[in-house]
């Protein structure tokens, strides 16, 4: 199991311990910000994550899952169409199109906007950001803010874009789990998790979305704490709505990873 961060970057121990937990091999890995790598996500090469998969499956994994959060959500759906035996996904807060860089790249510049992926060497197609936004007036000065308003404004301005940039899960071969709140303030996981699920449908293929009105951009797993505060962003939700979607989704998880759940479609 290769457990994936968002863009904090961090190493997720504390959910690979759970799955470790539940009889899983389970690795987390630094996949920007470290030596030789962009210092932000910016054309991070995807062929990251597939060295990381075959330490998985040298230590003898018969079944590869991906579990990524927000961006690292973003790269593990890409890894489900590009790699060849990746089994299952789950896609917490996931997005439907592949966006632009979240800070540098190797060149220490932030734009102009470049893809956050590359595949053997190429950028994949991208939605930009469109920088004439601004938060909503009457926030605090210097608060935490919600960004949720840029990224759909972005959608509207490159909507010429967004078919291009689209992620095929059509493609995809694993058994995917989308999990996203309704109340999630930093970009529209639950309108992403809609959008892939049809894609899904369309082509004939099961996937699961797990879905919590209430809940915001960090649902948090059983054993795992609330998440903690920020005083950059806003992510919507409440440690009690977090948590329930978190259990709710953790079953149908677990089902995907180990392989044992039943092959219908749920919604």
């Amino acid at each position: 199991m290769l457990v994936l961060s968002g863009s904090s970057g961090r190493i997720e121990e504390e959910r690979c311990r759970l799955l470790a937990r539940e009889g899983m091999a389970a690795l987390s890995i630094r996949w920007f910000g470290g030596s030789g790598q962009p210092p932000g996500i910016c054309e991070v090469p995807l062929e990251t994550f597939e060295s990381a998969i075959g330490v998985l499956r040298a230590g003898g994994a018969r079944r590869i899952g991906v579990l990524g959060t927000s961006k690292g959500a973003e790269a593990a759906l890409h890894l489900s169409v590009l790699l060849p035996g990746v089994d299952a996904v789950v896609a917490l807060s996931p997005t439907s199109v592949t966006w632009a860089n979240v800070g540098p790249g190797r060149d220490g510049q932030a734009r102009p906007y470049r893809s956050s992926w590359t595949w053997r060497g190429r950028p994949l197609p991208f939605v930009p950001l469109d920088d004439s936004w601004a938060p909503a007036p009457g926030r605090p000065e210097g608060g935490p803010v919600a960004v949720l308003g840029w990224y759909e404004q972005s959608r509207r301005t490159y909507a010429d874009r967004v078919d291009a940039a689209g992620i095929p899960v059509e493609r995809s071969g694993a058994e995917l789990v989308l999990v996203a709140g309704g109340d999630d303030e930093m970009w529209p996981s639950l309108r992403s998790a809609e959008e892939l699920a049809a894609r899904r449908r369309a082509a004939g293929l099961p996937v699961r979305v797990v879905s919590g009105p209430d809940a915001g951009h960090r649902p948090r797993l059983p054993g795992e704490g609330p998440a903690p505060a920020s005083t950059q962003f806003l992510y919507g939700g409440s440690t009690a709505a977090d948590a329930a979607l978190g259990a709710a989704a953790w079953p149908h998880m677990l089902d995907a990873l180990r392989g044992t759940r039943a092959p219908a479609e749920g919604a």
